[in-house]
């Protein structure tokens, strides 16, 4: 299997600023391993979105999958209750 990009959406940066450096190395990690499998067991599709999310603790994921151009765009990372708004 072919291994995908990973594409940030420019306001993720910002996103990442009030996680401390602890929890943000491990959702880096996750992150990364998206890269080799982007719909890992861990992983929800969002209702009525073609958007997925991941669960790290206090924290969500929230990306979404191109399969034909092979890339997976990270759309926003956050506290679970700030991220969905």
């Amino acid at each position: 299997m072919a291994e995908y990009k990973i594409s940030f959406k420019k306001s993720v940066w910002k996103d990442f600023k009030p996680i401390p450096d602890k929890d943000l190395s491990r959702i880096l990690n996750l992150i990364k391993n998206l890269g080799k499998n982007p719909r890992p067991m861990s992983c929800t599709k969002l209702s009525r979105q073609e958007k997925y999310r991941i669960r790290l603790g206090q924290y969500r994921i929230i990306y979404s999958i191109q399969d034909k151009e092979l890339t997976v765009w990270v759309v926003k990372v956050g506290h679970r209750k700030d991220v969905y708004r």
